[in-house]
């Protein structure tokens, strides 16, 4: 027997359940408080359990797996297609228990050490944005008295010192200390982002995958420690092109009565792991210098953007064949289709 489907709208402190009862057929949509939450399922039958991907849910994901339940987490944009009316958690969580019986990829149930990872680049990626907003807002700030900078973090230390030397006399001694210590706290910024990179890459060390992967053109510490993190388990995917479908990857599609037409590539699934995959390839093209190689031959043929995201799209094809196989990265190597 098939397991019965159940869907959950999680939330901080209601749980909203929606099923229909095997026995009585009747359709239950109740609210559970957190406390009797996890009494209310470890008393059940093993069953299909659908949530949202949210915040929290890759907690429950785990804690229900752990009570024998078998759980299917799936993006809120799968989810919101089966909500036909009224925005209320009894709706969302009918809306789950529908988009839970249809076949699609799930999101991985991370562990809890992976997750420890991802938590890392969210921190990390967090400060990069806050250093990229300060060093922005000292320009525009420096702008209006008249002093340019170049772009960049180069440009700007090279500049600030000599530019806050010229404004010293014509402005309050409040605003050049201020700008001083708003210029100083980059620095501070960036032994925070350093010590993260650290430490992701001592977990690097310890984690044969991680180095697996890693040696692959384009992979450095971040993208391998993103993706190992993000992907989860790689045999949930039939093939690399699947993965790289599940990341974005690939081209969208549009069409009627058989005629298809190929569009930009869908920016589906993790945008940060995109990203990274992306900025990978692109210094894979900048260095290449063989012009027998493939990406330079693409290059000839299509533009660059497209290249860069051809070299990205096979780079997660790459790890995906690794990781799935237990291999490690052979340059040159030909693939042998099945037969």
């Amino acid at each position: 027997m098939q397991a019965m489907p159940v869907g959950i709208d999680i939330a901080k402190s209601v749980f909203q359940v929606h099923y229909i009862d095997a026995d009585t057929g009747e359709i239950v949509n109740k609210a559970l408080k957190r406390a009797v939450f996890l009494e209310y399922f470890s008393n059940r039958s093993p069953c299909l359990i659908g949530i949202e991907a949210c915040g929290g849910a890759q907690h429950w994901a785990r804690v229900l797996t752990r009570l024998g339940h078998t759980v299917k987490l799936m993006p809120a944009r799968f989810v919101k297609a089966f909500n036909i009316g009224n925005k209320n958690d009894a709706a969302d969580a009918r809306a789950i228990w529908l988009a839970v019986q249809q076949p699609s990829k799930p999101i991985a149930v991370k562990t809890e050490a992976q997750q420890a990872v991802l938590a890392l680049h969210r921190m990390r990626q967090q400060l990069v944005k806050f250093r990229v907003a300060q060093s922005n807002n000292l320009r525009g700030l420096l702008m209006e008295y008249g002093e340019v900078m170049g772009r960049g973090r180069t440009a700007l230390n090279a500049a600030f010192p000599v530019v806050l030397a010229r404004l010293v006399e014509r402005l309050p001694a409040v605003l050049i200390d201020t700008l001083r210590d708003q210029w100083n706290g980059l620095t501070e910024l960036d032994k925070r982002i350093s010590e993260i990179e650290r430490r992701l890459g001592q977990w690097m060390k310890q984690d044969t995958a991680v180095k697996a992967i890693a040696e692959i053109p384009g992979v450095g510490l971040l993208t391998a420690t993103a993706a190992v993190a993000t992907l989860g388990n790689a045999n949930m995917f039939r093939s690399g092109r699947e993965f790289a479908a599940w990341i974005g990857l690939v081209p969208r599609q549009t069409g009627s009565g058989g005629k298809v037409a190929l569009l930009g590539i869908s920016k589906r699934g993790d945008t940060y792991l995109r990203t990274l995959l992306v900025h990978g390839a692109r210094s894979v093209l900048r260095i290449q210098k063989d012009p027998q190689s493939w990406t330079e031959q693409l290059r000839g043929r299509r533009p660059l953007n497209v290249a860069i995201v051809a070299q990205a799209n096979k780079t997660a094809r790459t790890i995906w064949a690794i990781l799935a196989h237990g291999t490690k990265y052979e340059q040159g190597h030909i693939s042998k289709g099945p037969t």
